[in-house]
């Protein structure tokens, strides 16, 4: 029972560090319609940009979220603005994805033409301390993770349901043609929110490269587990994908210590197809799009 406890607290943990990644996934679906694959090596390029800081000019991992965000946030409008914008056929879901996996391919390419497939990892000084709550051990990175997350998280809720900007993209999500006739100009919109939402991997990114080692390949794995936690949340639905990101990161790691490590990859799917069946629409999603 011990190691059950210990081992839902580690899945909540790293559940919040999925939340945040799949928070941004699933805001450039809902207002958008653009699955951005490219969401997973993002968050491997901002692990890299904090390692680099880190390892060069001694940045803590945390503070380079306040350099390397507004880095991913300026390079996801310019990709939108660029390549995504100019999508208005029928097939822009489509082609949208192609042109994001096209952006994840692309920095692979870059990450390993620079740095090679080597794994790298962020060693800070505090990377192996550990508090004891109540017999149970809390890794101090992994709480700090939690925490920076969080912070992004409620942020991110601020803006979205507090701010005039918020309401610009609640109203483009709900119904985009009545937004624009309430003079919400939807473009600006669009790419400000494609922004926001790969930014997300910023502090996602700077948080990954700390708990994990990683090489420019990692974000396949990475975006196979968020599109996961995205659909079951309910497309479109941030609420949804932080809830179903905690809940999966719990199952992740109790099947780890229950049966093996080598499962809890997998467990993923089959939680994923056993709540598809049963509601297709996600098991936190609406039949409706919803932030």
């Amino acid at each position: 029972m011990h190691l059950v406890v210990q081992a839902c607290i580690l899945g909540v943990l790293t559940g919040g560090v999925y939340a945040l990644m799949a928070s941004g996934l699933t805001l450039v679906f809902g207002v958008m319609r653009v699955i951005n694959v490219a969401q997973g090596a993002l968050v491997i390029l901002s692990a890299y940009l904090s390692w680099a800081l880190f390892t060069h000019f001694q940045v803590d991992p945390f503070l380079s979220v306040l350099i390397v965000a507004p880095l991913i946030f300026a390079l996801g409008v310019g990709v939108q603005l660029v390549f995504i914008r100019s999508l208005r056929s029928e097939q822009a879901e489509e082609l949208s994805l192609l042109i994001t996996w096209a952006l994840a391919l692309g920095i692979e390419g870059v990450l390993g033409a620079v740095y090679e497939t080597t794994y790298r990892a962020t060693n800070t000084s505090y990377a192996n301390s550990a508090w004891t709550i109540f017999g149970y051990q809390v890794s101090v990175v992994r709480a700090y993770a939690f925490g920076l997350c969080v912070a992004v998280l409620v942020l991110l809720y601020l803006l979205l349901a507090r701010t005039r900007f918020g309401r610009s993209v609640r109203a483009t999500v709900q119904n985009p043609s009545s937004a624009l006739l309430l003079g919400v100009n939807a473009d600006r919109v669009r790419a400000l929110a494609f922004g926001i939402g790969v930014s997300t991997a910023a502090a996602a990114g700077a948080v990954y490269g700390v708990l994990y080692p990683f090489n420019p390949g990692s974000h396949y794995d990475l975006i196979s587990r968020l599109l996961s936690i995205v659909v079951l949340g309910g497309l479109g639905s941030v609420a949804g994908a932080v809830a179903a990101a905690l809940m999966m990161g719990v199952v992740e790691a109790v099947v780890a210590v229950e049966i093996s490590p080598v499962w809890s990859s997998f467990s993923y799917f089959v939680v994923l197809v056993a709540i598809l069946l049963l509601r297709p629409q996600g098991f936190f999603g609406a039949r409706e799009r919803t932030l």
